[in-house]
C-alpha cells in the first residue's frame, strides 16, 4: 500500500510535467536580490533552483542587486552611503566601490554557486559588450553623480550565452557613451532585460509575499491583477515604498511584451520552482489579461 508521503511525492512530479514542457525552451529572467541573497542557505537554494531550471531546458538570465554589500564595503573603507529618494548618491569613489563588489564579489559567487550544483554558468555586468547603455539620471532632487538612466539594452551577447546552454547572471553596472560606469536600479534593470530578450516571464524576488492589500497584513495578498489596476494602487497611495520598484519593474516588462511577471516571497525555499511547476503558483501575477 502507498503511504501518503510516496503519493504525495508522486503528485508533485506529475503535477510538475505538463509545466516542464512548457517552459522548455523559453527565456525566464530572475531578478535576484533581498534576503534570498543575504541568507547564506537561501543563496544556496536559490543557486539549486537555477541549477535545476536549467537542467529542464529552460533559458535562465538572472539579473542582480547588491546594494546592502555594496554599503558594507563602503563602511568598511571608510566611505558613508547616502540615499536621496531610495537611490544611492554615486560619487567616483562610491562607483569604483560598486563595481568591484557587484562584478566582482556578488556576481561570482552567484555564478560559483550555481555552477557548484551542476549548472553552467557565465557571469557578465552591463558593460560587457555593451549590454546595459546608459546616460546619467537625471533627478529632481539634484545630482545623484554616477547614477544611470536606461538608454538601451543589447541582449547579442546574452543571446550567444543562452544559445550554448549557459544560466547568464548580469550585475546592474551601466555603460556610457564615453565607456564611463553607471550604477543602474536593479529591478528597473531587470524589467528591461526582460522586454529586450522578449522573455517568456520575468520573476521579482522580494521579502514578503507578494503585493498586499494591506501591507501590515500578509494574508492581505493580492494574486492576480492587471496594469492598471497596478497603478491606481501606486497612484492611491497602497503600495509600500520598498514594493514600488519591484511593481514597476514588472510593469515596464509587461508593457514591453512580457505576457506574464511575478512578485514572489525570495525568503521562502524553492518559491521559484512553487511558482513556475505548480498549478497554483505563490506570490502576485500581472498580466494584461484577466
Amino acid at each position: 500500500m502507498l503511504d501518503d508521503s510516496y503519493r504525495q511525492r508522486m503528485h508533485v512530479l506529475t503535477e510538475a510535467l505538463p509545466y516542464i514542457r512548457q517552459w522548455q525552451g523559453k527565456t525566464v529572467v530572475v531578478k535576484y536580490g533581498g534576503a534570498a541573497m543575504d541568507d547564506p542557505e537561501l543563496r544556496n537554494s536559490v543557486a539549486k533552483d537555477l541549477a535545476l531550471l536549467h537542467y529542464v531546458g529552460i533559458r535562465v538570465v538572472v539579473v542582480h542587486g547588491g546594494g546592502p554589500q555594496v554599503t558594507d564595503m563602503m563602511s568598511r573603507l571608510g566611505l558613508e552611503a547616502k540615499f536621496v529618494g531610495g537611490l544611492r548618491v554615486t560619487d567616483e569613489a562610491t562607483m569604483e566601490v560598486a563595481q568591484m563588489v557587484l562584478v566582482g564579489l556578488v556576481n561570482k559567487e552567484l555564478v560559483s554557486l550555481i555552477q557548484k550544483h551542476g549548472g553552467k554558468a557565465v557571469g557578465l555586468s552591463g558593460k560587457d559588450a555593451g549590454l546595459i547603455r546608459a546616460t546619467k539620471l537625471e533627478h529632481a532632487a539634484g545630482d545623484l553623480g554616477r547614477v544611470g538612466d536606461i538608454v538601451a539594452v543589447d541582449t547579442s551577447v546574452i543571446d550567444v550565452l543562452t544559445d550554448a546552454g549557459y544560466v547568464v547572471v548580469v550585475s546592474t553596472i551601466g555603460i556610457g557613451e564615453g565607456g564611463e560606469s553607471y550604477n543602474i536600479n536593479a529591478d528597473t534593470a531587470a524589467g528591461a532585460v526582460a522586454t529586450a530578450l522578449r522573455a517568456e516571464k520575468l520573476i521579482v524576488l522580494s521579502d514578503i509575499p507578494g503585493l498586499l492589500e494591506d501591507v501590515s497584513d500578509e494574508t492581505t495578498l493580492i494574486s492576480q491583477l492587471t496594469p492598471s489596476q497596478a497603478q491606481e494602487l501606486i497612484a492611491a497611495g497602497k503600495v509600500s515604498k520598498g514594493m514600488i520598484p519591484k511593481l514597476q519593474s514588472c510593469l515596464l516588462a509587461i508593457e514591453g511584451g512580457v505576457p506574464r511577471a511575478h512578485m514572489i516571497d525570495g525568503r521562502l525555499p524553492h518559491s521559484m520552482l512553487i511558482e513556475l511547476f505548480t498549478d497554483a503558483g505563490i506570490g502576485t501575477m500581472l498580466t494584461v489579461g484577466e
